[in-house]
């Protein structure tokens, strides 16, 4: 942020904490990408401003076409102290859910926060739901467990797709690894990203061969 960005930083830190909303800031784009590559978050806040002495909002808006480019389900608010009727504009036409304008209400940047957290996660409750009915549908991902024995493998893959855990997939040869990968890929909250999968089976240890999906 270019207008003494500590100062900022902590006043909302303190904010939010009050209200029992769980924060980590940044004081530069390259540090919110960093941060949202490791974390995952329910909204993002972020200026359109950081450099001192600039008042373009061109750096907020690439960090806002940025992050929407790896996660476009996640809510992003912009924040400035320059607000126009066109950076607004432009702010929205590149994916932003709302905007605010500094000195800022605390009351209306709190509600505006709690909607958008509330938003996405109805957003990703749905692209879910979506997936599910894609896999009931015979999509691309098809998973047919009609049987009793598949009945605690599928109750198991909705029960994990939607968590951050790292989920290990073993079996035999043919026995439906990949299968079962694809599907907690697409009912995960990563699913708009690209799913890599990896075959063990040349390895020099004597492993069964898995696939390996991290969340």
């Amino acid at each position: 942020m270019a207008d003494d960005q500590a100062d900022v930083l902590e006043a909302m830190r303190l904010l939010f904490k009050a209200e029992g909303i769980k924060v980590m800031t940044a004081d530069s784009p390259q540090r919110v990408m960093t941060i949202l590559d490791d974390h995952d978050f329910d909204t993002v806040l972020i200026d359109l401003n950081y450099a001192r002495d600039t008042t373009s909002g061109t750096e907020g808006l690439d960090l806002l076409t940025r992050i929407q480019q790896v996660d476009d389900t996640l809510p992003v608010i912009v924040m400035t102290a320059w607000s126009s009727i066109e950076l607004a504009v432009e702010a929205m036409r590149r994916g932003a859910r709302d905007f605010v304008q500094k000195p800022w209400d605390n009351e209306r940047l709190v509600a505006t926060v709690r909607t958008q957290i509330e938003l996405g996660h109805a957003l990703r409750k749905s692209q879910r739901l979506q997936a599910e009915n894609e896999i009931l549908r015979g999509g691309d991902v098809q998973m047919i467990a009609d049987s009793e024995a598949m009945r605690p493998v599928v109750e198991m893959v909705n029960r994990v797709a939607p968590s951050p855990a790292n989920v290990l997939i073993t079996g035999e040869n043919g026995s439906g690894k990949g299968v079962v990968a694809r599907a907690i890929h697409a009912l995960s909250d990563r699913h708009n990203k690209a799913m890599i999968t990896v075959n063990m089976g040349g390895s020099r240890r004597r492993f069964s061969k898995a696939n390996f999906l991290g969340m």
